[in-house]
């Protein structure tokens, strides 16, 4: 994987807003490693984190994920007739995942509709007169 891919991952600054505080866990592949990649942390605000090598229970989100996508973009299919076609697949997805796709830790809540929620909900306590 290039190096490139994983910094322009940190491009979601642009669409989400600030990614200050946010905590980018990652393996131990040279592209994480890398000064390019811990100057694009530093400079979104984002924290960097590895885990011990070779331990498996930092990958099971990341696992749960990827086997969701598998098993909801091939449902049958042996193969794409393109790569453009893959992409799209895999983009509409994400799309999906994101927008409407209700998850369980959030209340079976789509994540977009639970940022929402989150904004609006006052952190700060009432006030009484």
């Amino acid at each position: 994987m290039r190096t490139d891919l994983v910094t322009d991952a940190l491009a979601a600054e642009r669409t989400r807003g600030s990614l200050a505080g946010a905590v980018m866990h990652t393996d131990h592949g040279a592209q994480y490693t890398s000064q390019a990649f811990a100057d694009a942390c530093l400079k979104a605000g984002v924290r960097q984190s590895t885990s011990a090598i070779g331990s498996s229970a930092d990958n099971a989100l990341a696992e749960s994920f990827n086997a969701a996508l598998k098993r909801e973009t091939r449902q049958g299919r042996k193969h794409w007739s393109s790569e453009r076609e893959a992409h799209l697949d895999a983009f509409r997805w994400l799309h999906r995942y994101n927008t409407r796709r209700r998850h369980s830790r959030p209340g079976q809540h789509s994540p977009i509709a639970h940022e929402a929620a989150s904004r609006t909900t006052s952190t700060t306590p009432a006030t009484t007169t």
